[in-house]
């Protein structure tokens, strides 16, 4: 089983068990790089070799949570846009040091039974980053501070058609190098995913009012309006286009977008972890929350699945590959953890 494509999937932000303002005994113990014997953390316990050019693939990244018998191969790597994916002589080019993660799939799999190809591509070409980016600074400008949603959105509309057309791409591609490898189409299930939203709306913060602790406490520095925004609007409108993309390429669809309600960032059903409330996958967040990388961790991991987010991600695949072939969609069951995703057909479009 081969994971291909960007962050979500990577494993990015897998070394945080949930997230804490607290810096003693490793954030209290959300960070699974810290040896508390020497007290020092180093992310290679957690990402290995990968972190050196920062493609943080995770121990606990999604191809490797999912509860099944297969060996497993991540190629995925933190950033990667489409472009990181294609064959050479379509336009692929090295992306971090690493080549084509289409040619690297031809060459690791020929030879090898593969059961499942699942790819995660889009985000980084539609610039999510750069969309988060700036509503978080229009949220903490000194003067004339408002809500982002109202000029992002028209640009994020007008951006998906040409996201959706590159994952189609990225998927024909796929199945080329399969093909040469000598793994016909049908012979495995390929399947895109769609990316779960990181943040709730504006009626489930846990900091009201939109003051300056969203930032400072919670690590969510964002007005109502625009939480509303990417819950409601942004995070389907992409998985619709992903979606879309998915059917035209002939691949399965493992819709996520819902997977993480009640878990996302600064959730009034979430909490962090502190001195004498230990993380736990029924109670923390399951998306780190916004960074600078200059105290905990790498600015790289913000909004990304963390260490509870990508086991619940693994199980939501390891259900879907227990189904038929066909168009899923995956949530989690309020109130319990990771290993309680619940799987149901999704609707056609």
């Amino acid at each position: 089983m081969v994971s291909l494509g960007d962050s979500f999937i990577s494993g990015e932000a897998g070394r945080w068990a949930g997230n804490s303002d607290s810096s003693a005994d490793g954030h209290a113990h959300t960070d699974r790089a810290f040896d508390a014997a020497t007290y020092t953390s180093d992310p290679h316990r957690v990402y290995g070799t990968s972190y050196d050019d920062r493609c943080n693939r995770s121990d606990s990244a999604e191809v490797d949570s999912a509860p099944v018998q297969n060996h497993r191969l991540n190629l995925a790597c933190s950033g990667a846009t489409s472009t990181a994916i294609l064959l050479p002589e379509h336009g692929g080019s090295p992306f971090k040091t690493e080549p084509s993660q289409a040619k690297q799939l031809q060459d690791a799999v020929t030879g090898h039974a593969v059961r499942a190809v699942v790819v995660s591509v889009g985000g980084n070409d539609l610039g999510f980053e750069s969309v988060i980016t700036s509503c978080a600074k229009s949220f903490l400008a000194p003067i004339g501070a408002s809500p982002c949603a109202p000029s992002e959105g028209p640009r994020v509309r007008d951006r998906l058609p040409a996201m959706r057309a590159a994952a189609v791409n990225a998927l024909g591609d796929i199945t080329t190098a399969m093909d040469r490898a000598g793994h016909p189409k049908g012979s495995y299930r390929l399947i895109l995913q769609s990316y779960p939203s990181p943040l709730p709306d504006g009626g489930r913060v846990r900091y009201p009012g939109e003051k300056y602790d969203r930032l400072a406490q919670g690590g969510c520095p964002f007005f109502d309006k625009d939480l509303t925004w990417a819950h409601d609007e942004l995070v389907p409108e992409i998985s619709t286009a992903l979606a879309s993309a998915a059917r035209t390429a002939g691949a399965e669809f493992l819709d996520l977008s819902r997977a993480f309600d009640g878990r996302e960032v600064c959730s009034t059903t979430t909490v962090q972890a502190g001195p004498g409330r230990q993380p736990s996958g029924r109670t923390s967040e399951w998306v780190r929350f916004v960074t600078s990388g200059l105290g905990q961790g790498q600015r790289q991991e913000s909004l990304h699945p963390d260490y509870y987010g990508q086991r619940a991600l693994g199980v939501c695949l390891g259900l879907q590959l227990d189904q038929a072939p066909g168009r899923y969609s995956c949530t989690n069951t309020p109130g319990t953890g990771p290993a309680d995703m619940r799987l149901q057909p999704a609707p056609s479009l």
